[in-house]
């Protein structure tokens, strides 16, 4: 237990030398400047418009943040070879991930809390502390898979990429299974139909996470938000499996 807390600490004392919470307060600042400039050029429902831009740039700010500190600090863990020498002492592998695992949800917690705590001003506790729940299982998904990216890579810029490409098609398989629904009039629109069905049962559907609209039209439930709990803790479980395989396989 002290070697994972070692870990964890480390990985948040290097959000503070990194400044990472200054841009995270920068970001902040400039979505409620964005929310704020938009409320005065609306000329109906500013508060929803105001509401509707903040909580769409929050949300992409988060995933943007997370997923780039994690491949950093991971990426600078290879180049300096720290990992190498954490796992030269009598420390098991699985405790050195676990342990930056629980720093880098800590993180996303923080992050998590912060960008729905700016949503308060606009809109009721219990509809923010559904987005903001919403927001952190996308924060840990996010989190894990970047972890995942960098152990196979061991690059930024290929790993930025993965995690990119990663979160548009998790957040746009469900359109794109409905626009390929009609379309199987040959058999290779039917074998592409099949491919894309494969993907949206493999990827989550973060489309449903977070929704803007729970803000908006307050249509947000307990019940959806348990559904989104579930399918993150499967993908935890399914992702943290992956990353220690890959990472037990590697000659450090």
């Amino acid at each position: 237990m002290k070697q994972l807390i070692t870990f964890a600490n480390y990985v948040l004392l290097e959000a503070l030398y990194t400044r990472l919470f200054a841009i995270i307060i920068l970001l902040i600042s400039s979505g409620i400047g964005f929310a704020l400039f938009l409320g005065q050029i609306a000329l109906i429902e500013n508060q929803a418009n105001q509401t509707s831009l903040l909580a769409a740039f929050l949300r992409l700010s988060a995933v943007y943040t997370m997923s780039l500190f994690v491949i950093v600090s991971m990426v600078r863990e290879f180049s300096e070879h720290t990992i190498t020498l954490s796992l030269s002492l009598p420390i098991k592998r699985s405790t050195y991930f676990f342990g930056k695992l629980i720093g880098f949800v800590l993180i996303a917690s923080l992050i998590a809390l912060l960008f729905g705590g700016v949503l308060l001003y606009y809109e009721s506790l219990y509809y923010v502390s559904l987005w903001t729940i919403a927001l952190l299982c996308e924060l840990l998904i996010i989190t894990q898979i970047s972890f995942l990216c960098v152990l196979t890579f061991n690059q930024t810029i290929q790993s930025f990429s993965a995690v990119i490409s990663f979160y548009i098609l998790a957040r746009s398989i469900t359109t794109i299974q409905l626009m390929t629904t009609h379309t199987q009039h040959t058999i290779t629109e039917w074998i592409t139909n099949q491919f894309i069905t494969l993907l949206a049962i493999l990827l989550p559907n973060l489309d449903n996470f977070a929704q803007t609209a729970w803000l908006i039209y307050h249509t947000g439930n307990f019940h959806e938000l348990l559904e989104i709990i579930g399918q993150t803790a499967i993908y935890m479980l399914l992702l943290t499996a992956m990353s220690l395989f890959d990472l037990y396989r590697k000659n450090l």
